[in-house]
């Protein structure tokens, strides 16, 4: 057995929706991984947590240093592309070889033209400035775009459904992806060469946001009226035209039914949706 102690890994977001599952797929893999936090964690063999801030780049180089590869999934609607840029200048200021990012399908699709393009739409144009960055930032990068996680999905019906009256984007479709496959996909990118921008990954079919919500009421026994609603913009009008898909990438398994018949399988009887409770 070598005695070749191999740098870590750093991993931005990891303990979030996606990066909870990709961190385990890379100590599998037999890499050693450090996640940057701005909370304290419980570390344990193999996984460290480093405190630091990438919007304010605090603790960004020092987490950054020693490290070869960083897989960044930290993001939100507001300021990915400050974030991007603290985290690549620390990785190119540290030689890394290899930053992974991921984004999201129709980053490059979705315009932010207005306002209000912004105000309703405006996690695809912090995705595609994220990506920006990390594509000038002279570090050798891949970036993989995904179609809406299940999770996010049922996050915005739950929120939706906390209404007697739920509005529902009119024309909208979603193509939502297990973020478990996301995960695997992005391990095995992460530990292969620089590629760019490679292919998407999105779920096995497509659905309307009405009957995406419908599954979701059904799922959790409740009952509402569902208003279709046309927003404006034109990233709205994108939407409508299917930007947010990606009907060439259905490589994704789990289907948004399974994803439900999963959730409620492990519902304790009786229990209620947190966000539903007294909704009705």
């Amino acid at each position: 057995m070598s005695d070749l102690i191999t740098p870590p890994l750093l991993v931005t977001g990891g303990t979030g929706t996606l990066g909870r599952l990709v961190v385990p797929r890379l100590r599998a893999a037999g890499c050693d991984v450090r996640v940057l936090s701005r909370g304290r964690h419980e570390a344990s063999p193999g996984l460290e947590f480093v405190t630091g801030d990438l919007a304010t780049g605090e603790g960004v180089a020092d987490a950054v240093a020693g490290t070869e590869i960083v897989v960044h999934l930290a993001g939100s609607s507001r300021g990915d592309d400050v974030k991007a840029r603290h985290l690549a200048a620390a990785a190119a200021a540290a030689g890394v070889r290899h930053l992974v990012t991921i984004s999201v399908v129709g980053a490059d699709r979705v315009p932010m033209a207005g306002l209000v393009d912004r105000a309703l739409f405006g996690y695809y144009g912090a995705k595609l400035a994220a990506e920006r960055v990390v594509a000038g930032s002279g570090v050798p990068w891949t970036t993989l775009r995904a179609s809406q996680f299940h999770e996010l999905v049922v996050a915005t019906a739950r929120q939706l459904a906390r209404l007697p009256v739920v509005p529902v984007p009119a024309g909208f479709q979603v193509q939502p992806v297990a973020a478990a496959e996301v995960a695997e996909l992005l391990a095995t990118v992460a530990l292969g060469p620089p590629s760019g921008l490679v292919p998407d990954i999105a779920g096995p079919r497509a659905y309307p946001m009405g009957e995406v919500v419908r599954d979701y009421l059904s799922s959790v026994g409740k009952r509402r009226a569902l208003v279709p609603v046309r927003f404006p913009g034109l990233a709205a009008r994108a939407l409508r035209h299917g930007a947010n898909l990606a009907p060439g990438r259905a490589v994704g398994r789990r289907t948004w039914e399974d994803h439900l018949a999963a959730r409620a399988a492990a519902r304790p009887a009786g229990a209620v949706e947190p966000s539903t409770a007294g909704a009705g």
